[in-house]
């Protein structure tokens, strides 16, 4: 159920590394359990976005408070609790190759919860089984598993701590449409299941429309004008293919529209 109260709050958040930057003056609030899309061509700074909201990143103007704490007052060990909080599904699952699938899946538990060791095998069982898994996988190392499966042991690794936030970047990315809708669906039941807030950055839209109650479009800075805003859709999933943005119903159609102009324009010059 979607709270009105937020979890996540951004305010003028500017991000850059160097001389280029990549988010200006964001302004986003999460109500707490709602399932957010965001999403955006390649570049416009996604998943810049989601480490800037777990502070692996930091801004360099504006803040990110979590459950109304902002994120750049707190030292270290506080950030690092923080974080327990969070569960991140990394776009190609970021599982440790020199581990078993039952290392994996433990690894947060032994890092943070090392006194509860007596319990560990059972929430990893259980959490195997949420994501569709048999128990004959737990021995097998990543490079022994299909794209799809190392997905949901990374899916399962993120659930272990009971996170209250999952952020998940590109989660289908790189899948057969059967198994994009396998994920959507482990997506779906973990909503339903944990009454989590999610943030889901996709280039999928079958996936913004089937799991997210929201969606945020960012466009790339190098594409707008100094004082246009970065966010041009934040609305209904359903809303996005009648906007009256025609950069919206491109990108959600999947239509080239002026980019191949543009394209042969800056190869000219």
């Amino acid at each position: 159920m979607v709270s009105a109260e937020p979890i996540i709050d951004i305010n003028h958040l500017h991000v850059r590394f160097g001389q280029q930057q990549v988010l200006r003056d964001i302004h986003l609030s999460v109500p707490r359990g709602q399932t957010l899309a965001i999403i955006g061509e390649s570049g416009c700074g996604k998943t810049v976005l989601l480490k800037t909201i777990i502070g692996l990143i930091r801004p360099q103007q504006g803040h990110v408070e979590f459950d109304s704490q902002r994120m750049d007052r707190l030292n270290e060990q506080e950030l690092a609790g923080q974080r327990t909080r969070f569960g991140f599904v990394f776009q190609n699952a970021a599982l440790f190759d020199s581990m078993t699938v039952a290392e994996n899946i433990l690894f947060p538990l032994r890092q943070h919860r090392p006194k509860e060791r007596a319990h560990h095998q059972e929430e990893m069982l259980q959490r195997l089984a949420e994501v569709g898994l048999p128990t004959s996988v737990l021995g097998k190392r990543p490079a022994e598993l299909s794209g799809g499966m190392r997905k949901r042991v990374g899916l399962a690794r993120a659930l272990i701590m009971q996170p209250e936030v999952l952020l998940y970047d590109e989660p289908t990315t790189g899948l057969d449409p059967i198994v994009s809708d396998v994920i959507n669906e482990l997506m779906v039941r973990t909503r339903d299941k944990y009454a989590v807030t999610s943030i889901i950055v996709t280039h999928d839209m079958k996936t913004a429309l089937k799991v997210a109650d929201r969606v945020v479009m960012l466009y790339p800075l190098s594409r707008i004008e100094q004082d246009a805003s970065q966010t041009i859709f934040d609305g209904d999933p359903a809303e996005t293919e009648s906007s009256s943005d025609q950069r919206v119903t491109q990108f959600v159609r999947g239509e080239a529209g002026d980019r191949m102009l543009e394209m042969h324009e800056q190869g000219a010059t």
